[in-house]
């Protein structure tokens, strides 16, 4: 099944091992350069499915740090597309992007929040800092709140004309969907905050107006964490709901990772830890979904899918100690995974 593929709309999915955005904190003014060329362009030789590129800035404020990606004007646009163009000349993986606001959480280095002078004032749904030591964020207007559904919206576009196959919506670790999503980040009294309804709001809106700008040969994942592990905050019953929600605002995958926030949250960690929730929100919701946590052989992975626990296999660090994980993973059990032709002569069965 691992080996399978799989289709979002018209992008078929040779296989389900997904490579998971990960930030690689490498770019100037939200450029990428050669590293990401290679890093990228590396993780699709090696047979992955997908190949999903880090959380890229919607603005300039929308950054971790001042050095993560960004796609809020063409040229960080332009530099995109020279690694799109090489993944889909060179491989058969598809590739995404995942679009991002840190809100709260931004303007950092080292996961320490920088001065404003020498980072950016953040912003978040209400005047409540991630940390107690950090900066009181900005509350976002509602008018402000439009703009945000509107810089996404752009950024959209922008991957459209770049060659994305996949979107996804980053609204998972504590970033500023997240906040909105979240009771206990999220204390606004107007039409954003309150009910279910109302936090689930701009991530909905958000979602429409980026499906404005795909068609249905560029497919839709968002990303969510399915608890945010603290007492009357986001949980895994909260995931479901929004999940079938998603499903109607044709939303093809939710990617289910956890946590990120609330600060000093315990959570507990083991091989595959995430899956369950993967799991309740799959069964539930009966969407598609994606695993991501602690995967890192292809017996586990094959394991997930085939108990229908998700759908496509995100792995993070493990596709970072190695990139050929998926090729090496069809060696063992005998599957057809795509191979690079110029490597033809190290190709072994066992």
């Amino acid at each position: 099944m691992l080996y399978t593929p799989i289709t979002f709309r018209n992008v078929e999915l040779k296989n389900r091992w997904v490579m998971s955005p990960m930030c690689m904190y490498s770019s100037d003014n939200g450029l990428a350069n050669d590293f990401h060329f290679v890093h990228y362009g590396s993780r699709s030789q090696g047979g992955t499915g997908l190949v999903i590129i880090e959380a890229t800035g919607v603005e300039p404020r929308g950054r971790i740090t001042n050095h993560c990606m960004g796609i809020w004007n063409d040229e960080q646009a332009g530099k995109l597309q020279h690694i799109v163009e090489f993944v889909h000349r060179n491989s058969e993986s598809k590739i995404g992007i995942q679009l991002a606001h840190a809100g709260r959480k931004g303007s950092t280095w080292n996961n320490v929040q920088i001065p404003v002078e020498e980072g950016w004032e953040t912003v978040a749904p209400s005047p409540v800092p991630y940390h107690p030591e950090e900066r009181i964020p900005h509350a976002l207007s509602s008018g402000e709140i439009k703009e945000q559904v509107q810089y996404f919206r752009e950024a959209a576009k922008r991957a459209v004309q770049a060659g994305f196959d996949v979107i996804e919506i980053h609204a998972a670790h504590g970033y500023l969907i997240h906040q909105f999503l979240s009771p206990l980040s999220n204390i606004r009294t107007d039409e954003y905050g309150g009910s279910f309804e109302n936090r689930i709001r701009f991530l909905l809106e958000i979602v429409d107006a980026v499906n404005e700008e795909l068609n249905e040969n560029i497919a839709l994942f968002v990303r969510i964490s399915g608890t945010e592990y603290a007492e009357n905050g986001w949980d895994v019953n909260d995931s479901s709901a929004l999940a079938k929600i998603l499903k109607n605002h044709a939303v093809d995958l939710v990617d289910v990772s956890s946590g990120g926030n609330i600060h000093g949250a315990k959570i507990p960690v083991y091989d595959g830890y995430q899956v369950p929730f993967s799991s309740q929100v799959k069964k539930e919701a009966q969407v598609r979904t994606g695993a991501v946590g602690l995967i890192t052989n292809t017996e586990q992975a094959e394991e997930i899918l085939q108990k229908g626990d998700a759908d496509l296999i995100f792995i993070a660090r493990e596709i970072l100690r190695n990139p050929y994980i998926a090729v090496q993973g069809s060696f063992e059990t005998n599957e057809d995974c795509f191979f690079p032709h110029q490597y033809l002569r190290a190709k072994i069965s066992s």
